[in-house]
């Protein structure tokens, strides 16, 4: 009966978040943020294709509809077929550093100039815009809560921001006291974020009024993911922390006070345990429970990139341009490919494939031929 529960659980949530085995909606996968898949990884690891473009890409693939999205650095927005076609193309007059969001029919995009951008993901129509007073870092997120859909993201202006998908009609905005630099985390009717204020802010889906402030870190730069009444999240200080939301406390908190560099990527959670990667070269996997050290790897180079999960496996990539498949129990590498250019941005698993937007201005399809 627990098991049944637990399926129903997990296929509710898929539904809930839009994502498939063919589906990645967001650069985490999920509203939670969660950075699980339920595509396979390959495999082997070969280059499909390539697609190039004469910038640089920041910003994670998304993929939905047999049509991938990202966003380079020159302003340009691409959607790409799976066999590495353009679509069309989306120029903004500001680079994209935030990934963007698939949801049903449209795109949502924030550009450096602080516009969210509407698009049509079939042509790349511009549908409407909203602009802030401040450049947007981190990715949109769609939430489904009580039959209406909610399109939120955060603005170095101080703002979190919850439009209506359809039309952009503002909702509502609540203020922080710093910059957003990540992107909101939603689960169970609640919207939570941290900023370069310290603290992991938790506010209400419907009005966005506050429910609670806890404070964490000086710097929170990545995003959150969540589960249950649970908030797990790297800040820019080195520690990673556990939050439990409902007693506005840190249940637990690991920090290497001899490095105290930066947690930048987001986390990854599964099979109760959390991944994460860090600028001290270290893939991290601790036990949810109590925070201890299940294992850690040794990547080579500085991860920014966040880690995906896929049944007993997580992939990682670093700035050395490394990726990596290792066992999620144990750590052990199971396979690795030199992509030989830098990888600040959150790969896409969809269908059995890797898409990843790596700093030489290419994206890449990964698999099996």
């Amino acid at each position: 009966m627990k098991q049944f529960v637990i399926f129903i659980f997990l296929f509710l949530s898929v539904i809930v978040s839009g994502q498939t085995k063919t589906c990645w909606p967001n650069f985490r996968g999920d509203a939670a943020l969660t950075g699980v898949t339920q595509s396979t990884f390959p495999d082997k690891i070969e280059i499909l294709w390539t697609f190039s473009t004469e910038d640089q890409f920041k910003s994670s693939p998304v993929v939905c509809k047999k049509t991938i999205v990202v966003a380079a650095m020159d302003g340009t927005l691409y959607a790409i077929s799976m066999i590495g076609e353009k679509l069309w193309s989306f120029k903004s007059e500001s680079g994209f550093e935030a990934p963007a969001t698939i949801h049903g029919a449209y795109v949502f995009v924030g550009d450096l100039n602080g516009t969210i951008f509407c698009l049509s993901l079939k042509t790349g129509e511009e549908l409407w815009q909203f602009k802030t007073d401040g450049q947007i870092m981190g990715s949109p997120v769609v939430y489904s809560w009580q039959n209406k859909d909610v399109l939120m993201f955060g603005s170095y202006d101080y703002f979190l921001y919850a439009l209506d998908p359809d039309s952009g009609k503002l909702l509502w905005k609540y203020e922080s006291d710093n910059y957003i630099n990540g992107a909101p985390a939603c689960l169970n009717g609640e919207v939570v974020f941290g900023g370069c204020d310290g603290f992991l802010h938790v506010i209400s889906v419907l009005d966005g009024k506050l429910n609670e402030k806890v404070e964490v870190a000086t710097y929170v730069a990545g995003s959150s993911a969540l589960e249950n009444k649970m908030a797990y999240t790297g800040d820019y200080d080195g520690r990673f922390s556990a939050i439990d939301l409902e007693h506005k406390t840190i249940k637990w908190r690991w920090e290497d006070v001899n490095k105290n560099l930066a947690f930048i990527a987001s986390p990854a959670l599964s099979d109760g345990k959390v991944v994460a990667g860090c600028r001290d070269k270290f893939l991290y996997c601790f036990d949810k429970s109590d925070g201890s050290v299940i294992w850690k790897y040794n990547t080579g180079s500085r991860v920014d990139a966040s880690p995906v999960i896929s049944g007993s496996k997580v992939l990682a990539a670093n700035m050395r341009g490394d990726l990596l498949i290792l066992d999620l129990n144990t750590g052990k590498k199971l396979l690795s490919y030199e992509l030989g250019s830098a990888i600040s941005a959150t790969p896409a698993v969809v269908d059995g494939k890797i898409i990843i937007a790596a700093e030489d201005g290419n994206l890449y399809c990964l698999g099996e031929q």
